[in-house]
């Protein structure tokens, strides 16, 4: 990185630690001070052994390529490094990424989860997802090495000596006039953090260099010094609420006057509460205090925090950590300064932070995805209700019923006396009341036998126009389904079932037709034998009058009447016990004739039903569920 600082511009070398320009401000070339240590290390790397000249030669012939995986010290001169020596420009920034910790699985699953609900739910909602997603992204675009920490505070609270304070120098001006800083500074212990002050929107004017010697304990912080955030100047607040957005942790300064300052904690600190891991509260200007009042502020900060939900890192538990110091005179900036240190070391701050984002997403996410109103999803029961119904509004048992007597009569029919036939075939044409049992009818002249499940289909037909009672069953399916679901989900599912539900009566009206047309039972064998019989029977009779008539004319001679007459009165028997004999056996046929028609339809109102309502609300519940557990897994359940 080369930054361009106050008026000056001169290059300083890397021996003394650069010039100082007319206003106090660092003014070097860090790529200058790299290329000399290049030049250097590859001169000692000549008096080494064998070994060494070969690594040395690897140096040498990549000494501008930025995060190269090599070291300007030598081991014998590690020494060296805690008193002074080159800036960090070969350090190999992001060799932490997300890939070994939780964060990713918890993105991928998040962004699933917003792919999933686009067609779902209002953009306005995903929007907070979104952004965080879009975040992660630029972020990992950035080594993960590197720790971008915020100073943050109000006007006069010290931030801004705080700032010159750990960095080492006078790099970000202070005085009484307020507001003192008027737009962002940076210093960064790092050669390559210029991708991260791009993203940051920090000027390459306002890049700032720690001062000399560089603390290598410090080495991949970016440290920002912002505006005051209860600043009067327009915009500067602005400034303050987006780089707050972006950084990885962030400072707060107060001092004993506005600790309590209620803008500082109900604008920041209690919305921010959940990224207490990545939170330092500061208490600057401890040199104030006279005696214990400095532990008694201490305490009541902590009991503010407390307050704004804000957890503190006590007893080694994570959370925010809370120091007090004195900027002026450096009492406990030493301690801050190894705790930014160790967050550094740790390389886990931005994953933190994005964590901490991904958090509040799903908490503010968590009513459209999660509902605590007992078992979600559609039962058995409530599918077998719902075809229930279905058969019900189709009039399938009506028809089943009106099949099996359509059989008996049939069966009537086909095995009943002549003589019978003959009455009900008179009865029909006459127009009065049918003869023989259960109203059967015969076909009369000029009309069409009425055959098995033709009155079945018509009663089906009938009784599927009742369009309420298919409309209910709809409205009932979608109120069972959507039991338990957060309200976008049971909206798209009873969206579903109601769409469905529209025309389902006429798709039930053709199914039912569809399923009765040219549907003839096949007429039994006995049947015929049974009919072949009563017509033997019947000529048995009329050969028996025959006789009795030759008999008595004395045709045939002699008084034998009583063998006619035999035979006509046994026809006259068996015939009729035939008849009814016929229509016992019948009954169990026509029972399980009149059974398998209403199975029938019963099976072509509930596929109607399943294919129009059922898939589409299991669709959308299968969503649902999928949806489900991509926000158990992004809400850190899995």
């Amino acid at each position: 990185m080369t930054a361009t600082e106050g008026n000056g511009g001169n290059e300083g070398g890397g021996g003394g630690g650069g010039d100082r320009a007319a206003g106090g401000r660092h003014s070097w070339d860090d790529g200058l001070i790299a290329r000399r240590a290049h030049r250097r290390a590859a001169g000692r790397a000549a008096h080494r052994p064998a070994r060494a000249m070969d690594q040395g030669a690897v140096e040498e012939a990549a000494p501008d390529i930025p995060g190269a995986a090599m070291s300007y010290f030598p081991e014998e001169e590690a020494g060296r490094r805690s008193f002074g020596g080159p800036p960090y420009a070969v350090y190999q920034a992001g060799v932490r990424s997300f890939a070994t910790g939780t964060l990713r699985p918890r993105l991928e699953a998040l962004r699933q989860l917003v792919g999933l609900s686009r067609s779902r739910l209002e953009g306005r909602t995903l929007a907070g997802a979104a952004r965080v997603l879009d975040e992660a992204d630029a972020r990992g675009r950035h080594p993960y090495g590197h720790t971008v920490v915020a100073v943050a505070g109000a006007t006069g609270s010290g931030k801004s000596t705080l700032f010159n304070a750990l960095a080492g120098a006078s790099l970000s001006e202070t005085g009484i006039r307020r507001p003192t800083t008027a737009t962002p500074l940076a210093c960064a212990w790092t050669d390559h953090a210029d991708g991260l002050l791009d993203r940051l929107g920090i000027p390459a004017v306002d890049r700032r260099n720690p001062g000399y010697p560089y603390d290598p304990a410090l080495r991949g912080l970016v440290l920002l010094d912002l505006p005051d955030h209860d600043s009067a100047a327009p915009g500067h607040r602005e400034r303050v609420d987006r780089l707050l957005g972006l950084v990885d942790a962030v400072v707060w300064v107060v001092d004993p006057e506005k600790y309590a300052d209620a803008v500082l904690h109900e604008r920041y600190l209690r919305p921010l509460a959940g990224y207490a891991e990545v939170t330092f509260v500061v208490l600057n200007q401890v040199d104030r205090l006279p005696g214990e009042a400095a532990d008694q502020v201490l305490d009541d900060l902590r009991r503010l925090l407390d307050e704004d939900g804000l957890a503190l890192g006590e007893h080694g538990e994570p959370g925010a950590a809370v120091l007090a110091l004195s900027a002026l005179t450096g009492e406990g900036v030493a301690e801050l300064r190894e705790t930014l240190a160790r967050l550094t070391a740790e390389c886990g701050a931005a994953e933190r932070r994005l964590s901490a984002d991904v958090d509040g997403t799903m908490t503010r996410l968590r009513p459209q995805y999660v509902a605590d109103s007992g078992p979600v999803g559609l039962t058995e029961r409530a599918r077998a209700e719902f075809e229930d119904r279905l058969a019900e509004a189709a009039g399938a048992g009506a028809a089943g019923k009106a099949a099996e007597r359509a059989r008996l009569r049939d069966a009537e029919w086909a095995c009943g006396t002549p003589w019978g036939r003959l009455r009900r075939r008179k009865g029909r044409a006459s127009g009065g009341p049918p003869g023989g049992s259960r109203g059967s009818r015969a076909p009369g002249a000029g009309e069409r036998t009425e055959i098995p499940g033709a009155r079945a289909r018509t009663l089906a037909m009938e009784a599927v126009t009742a369009r309420p009672a298919v409309e209910e069953a709809v409205r009932t399916l979608g109120d069972e389904a959507t039991a338990g679901l957060p309200g976008p989900w049971a909206q798209t599912v009873r969206e579903a079932a109601g769409w469905g539900g529209r025309g389902l009566a006429e798709a039930v009206d053709e199914a039912v037709a569809a399923e009765t047309a040219h549907r003839r039972p096949v007429r039994p064998v006995w049947w015929s034998m049974v009919a072949a019989a009563q017509v033997t029977v019947l000529l048995v009779q009329v050969m028996g009058v025959l006789w009795l008539l030759g008999a008595m004319a004395g045709v045939f001679g002699g008084p034998d009447w009583w063998m006619p007459a035999l035979l006509v009165l046994g026809g006259a028997v068996v015939g009729p016990t035939l008849a009814w004999g016929s229509r016992a056996a019948a009954r169990g046929p026509a029972r399980r004739h009149g059974r398998s028609v209403e199975g029938r339809l019963r099976e072509a109102a509930a596929e109607c039903g399943r294919r129009r309502v059922l898939e589409p609300v299991e669709t959308e519940l299968a969503r649902y569920g999928e949806v489900r557990a991509q926000y158990v897994v992004a809400a850190g359940g899995a």
